[in-house]
Order: C-alpha cells, then structure tokens, then sequence
C-alpha cells in the first residue's frame, strides 16, 4: 500500500514545514545557490535546524545564506565548497564535516546538451547526478548514523522513465550521446542509491526516498537542446505534468525531509508530496508521468549499482 499525506501537486516547501520544529538538527543541502536548492534550505531554516549550503560558487552560496537568515531570523546557515565532479572536492567536503547530520538533501543536478567528460573519462550527467551525490552520501554515512533516526533525500525526475542504467555502456563509450538518456540513466541511478542506501543503513536508523519535484522552470533548463524543449511543450499539451512553482517543487523535497509518514522507513519513491505508485518499465511517460517504473526501484539492480559505483569512485 503505498504512503499518502495531506499534501499535493498545490502544497508548497513552507507548507509541509509548518510546525515542524527540528531545533538542535543538522542538514546539508547540495546546490543550494539557486532554484529549488534555495526553498529547500529557506523552508529547512524555518524549522530552526542549522543548514549547511555545499555549493560551487561560495560568494553566491554566501549571498544566498544571508538572505536565508534574513528572512527566516535563523542565524545557523553557513557555506561550505563542494563540486561533485570532483572527487577530491567531495573528499575534502567529507573530511571537514565533524560531528552529526540528520538530514543530508541531495539536490544539486545537471543537464548536459553536449557530451562532457570528467578527469576520469565519466560522462559528466553521471557523474555529476549520481557518483558524486553517492560519494557524499557514503562519505557522510558515520555522521548520519551518529544522528539519530537520519534521513537523506535524492532528487530524481520523471525523465528517468526514459532510461534503466545501462551497466554495458554508462559512460557512452560505445554507442551514440544522447543527452536525455544519459540525463535519464543518471536519475534512475539516483533513485536506485535510495533503495540500496536504505537496504544497508536501515539498522544505523539512516532511511533514503527519491523525489520527483515535477515540471519546474529553474537553471537547469538552461542547457537543454531544441529536442528536449519541444519534448517537455509536448508532454505539457499532452497534459503528462503542469509546470510548478519552485515552491511547489521543494515541496515533496521537504516531505521526504520532514513528514512523519516516512520517518523510519526508505527505499520510496515520491511525486507530488506522496509516494508514487509503480508502473511497468514500458509504460509511455506521457500516460505514466506521475508514476516510477520498476527498474528505478529494483532491489538487484540497487546493490549492483552500489558494487559498481563504489568500485568506480575508489579507482585512484
């Protein structure tokens, strides 16, 4: 039976933090400098727990912290660098966390129109969505058992209908770039962390949901190709989603942070502040949309995806 809450497509971040009080917790937000990253640790601040933005750009993260304090009268939001394409910026970021986390949100994505490789020869959606994301989460893993009943939240999309993670090929070495599978794969694969993560850590109390924010026009869009454009105008007409406030679209984020429904357990995947029900792995998107396919949350595949993932992060 699948989790519901009071929440929809309409609630908003602050909605689903109202009366939440988690004075003395700590949470980590990635890409935090913008769009859905901003209401995700505005809405967070609310609560009172003390927030901590892992940004690229420090002087934006700054800005952003000041004007997070200003408005919610929080004074616990600080910055701190972090670029997930770079294992030793992941690293360091590890390194320098002392102390507990309770919430760790993993938010910070990319859409890549052209094909781009990391130092290692990653393709860089990949890395950026799902190695690095897992990396922190795995870095962070002693600091979220010491917290107590942790939660991590990752941030996915309904695009990851469009592709399993192709384990043969997951760096486009063999066959033809396409942006929007590879976008695809690395979502999927950021939903699979969730299952695993929740598999392993479950007796740590660390618990870990997907999100779907839905259709909302933020930053990342800025890199799409001409196809992926007329791709989402036609999926809108189509009436597959309705675009969001970015409120609206932090706001199943903050279900997954915050809500006692999924206080204790993990392995979920979310869509409009609920967990979504499970469609087969060849359901059309556009009938689909607020559904989450089989492979995004199959257990097998979660802990192959671990093995390899961890294996590729390790290679020096």
């Amino acid at each position: 039976m699948t989790i519901t809450t009071r929440f929809d497509a309409a609630s908003t971040a602050d909605d689903v933090v109202s009366g939440v009080d988690l004075t003395g917790r700590r949470a980590v937000v990635t890409g935090a400098t913008s769009g859905l990253g901003v209401e995700t640790a505005r809405s967070l601040a609310r609560t009172g727990a003390a927030i901590t933005l892992a940004v690229r750009d420090t002087a934006a993260g700054a800005g952003v912290a000041r004007d997070i304090t200003a408005t919610t009268g929080n004074p616990h939001v600080d910055v701190r660098p972090l670029d997930l394409a770079d294992r030793s910026s992941v690293a360091r970021f590890v390194r320098g966390w002392t102390g507990p986390l309770h919430l760790l949100i993993n938010n910070a994505g990319i859409f890549r129109s052209e094909l781009h490789r990391t130092p290692e020869g990653w393709e860089q959606q990949f890395a950026v969505n799902h190695l690095g994301p897992f990396a922190l989460t795995v870095g962070l893993h002693r600091a979220l058992a010491a917290g107590g009943q942790a939660r991590v939240v990752m941030v996915s999309s309904t695009a990851h209908m469009n592709s399993p993670v192709v384990f043969d090929d997951l760096h486009f070495e063999r066959r033809a770039y396409d942006p929007q599978l590879a976008y695809a794969q690395s979502k999927t694969a950021t939903s699979l962390v969730a299952v695993e993560a929740t598999r392993r850590w479950a007796a740590d109390g660390i618990v870990a949901n997907v999100v779907n924010p839905g259709g909302v026009a933020t930053g990342l869009q800025r890199d799409f190709t001409p196809e992926q454009t007329d791709y989402l105008a036609r999926a809108e007409a189509a009436g597959a989603f309705a675009y969001k406030t970015v409120p609206q679209g932090a706001a199943t984020t903050l279900v997954a942070a915050v809500a006692p429904e999924f206080a204790g357990t993990g392995g979920h995947y979310l869509d409009d502040g609920r967990e979504a029900h499970t469609v087969g792995d060849d359901a059309n998107l556009f009938e689909h949309s607020h559904g989450v396919k089989r492979w995004a949350l199959d257990p097998d595949t979660a802990a192959r995806l671990w093995t390899v993932s961890a294996d590729l992060i390790r290679t020096p």
